[in-house]
């Protein structure tokens, strides 16, 4: 590969949201692709600490209940708002496949480096998806993760820190933009 292509992915790279998914299936071996992609990522004293819980199908169904009632019990009545159950509804039903984002903490690192891994193990699978033409979005709403437990078993020591909704899309996507690079470095020569 040359580093324009790993570049041009790069730079490539969206979130791209549930409502804006195909109903083309992510197949095994696309999945496989993007998570040896994430098993690569670099972690201290190699814990390898990333996790994924992969929801499809009646799984998948489960988590949508999950989601609407850890919504409808997190916020107070008077608050409660029917677009919002509804857009959590959609972007469980709209995603092909919904990823569980985990680490699991060995106590081998401090708990924030062993997220970091976690969270480069995500931009690989995010950098894959984006090579094969499937879109992701991770979303980390609080009282879903604090609570993945009373939808999934979890190991000791095992904390969820966000959804991946996942699926293929058609068209284009937005160019991206950011301030030059330059303007966010610092070259120290003393």
């Amino acid at each position: 590969m040359y580093t324009e292509d790993l570049l041009s992915i790069i730079k490539k790279r969206r979130s791209v949201f549930p409502p804006q998914y195909n109903q083309e299936e992510i197949t095994r071996e696309e999945l496989a692709l993007i998570f040896e992609a994430a098993n690569w990522a670099p972690s201290h004293k190699k814990t390898e600490p990333w996790r994924f819980v992969v929801l499809e199908g009646p799984s998948k169904d489960r988590f949508r209940e999950y989601v609407k009632r850890v919504y409808v019990q997190g916020t107070p009545t008077d608050q409660l708002n029917d677009r919002k159950i509804n857009a959590l509804i959609e972007k469980c039903d709209k995603s092909n496949k919904i990823v569980l984002i985990n680490f699991i903490n060995l106590e081998k690192n401090p708990e924030w480096e062993e997220l970091a891994a976690t969270s480069m193990a995500v931009q690989n699978m995010w950098l894959m998806a984006t090579a094969l033409n499937i879109g992701a979005y991770w979303s980390s709403p609080a009282n879903v993760i604090a609570n993945v437990d009373e939808f999934t078993t979890m190991e000791e020591g095992e904390k969820c820190v966000g959804v991946f909704y996942m699926g293929k899309h058609d068209g284009d996507l937005l160019e991206g933009s950011r301030q030059p690079a330059e303007s966010k470095v610092k070259f120290l020569e003393y």
